[in-house]
């Protein structure tokens, strides 16, 4: 079974976007690449022929994977965001219970996640442990350190 993959529609823009860009415009821009460097001479002694293939592969092996991740892509609406209990898309303020310190997340797919501004992956630890969680619920994490205990504080969409 394929995985899927849990979008915004934003997200889901921004790859189809990005598809269109690398099959039209980069991938013209590596096929001259390649052909000036053909120009050149000796393709064993090439250094740029060889670093424009290495540069088609790179776009080949991304223009794939995207494609992969739009095929199996599942748009998570808006209005399909429950407010009672944390799941993918949800605002999620929690109190770390050990440091008394209140944070604000928002639970992403993994194609989004940016833990360095509070977009937490669905499938990571912490992310795990908040999903399905409810308003004043306690849940346990744990991280390499050991357990972290939080309270879950606040739901939105």
């Amino acid at each position: 079974m394929q995985k899927e993959y849990k979008l915004s529609p934003a997200r889901l823009k921004e790859l189809t976007e990005e598809l269109v860009y690398m099959k039209t415009v980069r991938e013209k821009e590596i096929s001259d690449q390649i052909k000036e460097a053909r120009s050149f001479g000796d393709l064993s002694e090439n250094s740029e022929y060889d670093e424009a293939k290495n540069e088609q592969g790179k776009l080949y092996s991304r223009i794939a994977e995207v494609e992969n991740i739009l095929a199996h892509a599942v748009v998570i609406d808006d209005s399909e965001i429950p407010t009672d209990r944390v799941s993918v898309g949800s605002r999620v303020v929690v109190t770390d219970l050990d440091a008394g310190e209140t944070e604000e997340y928002q639970i992403v797919g993994s194609q989004e996640a940016d833990p360095m501004n509070g977009r937490i992956s669905e499938e990571s630890p912490f992310g795990k442990g908040l999903v399905g969680g409810r308003i004043g619920q306690e849940v346990s994490i744990e991280v390499p350190a050991g357990i972290i205990k939080y309270r879950i504080d606040n739901i939105q969409k």
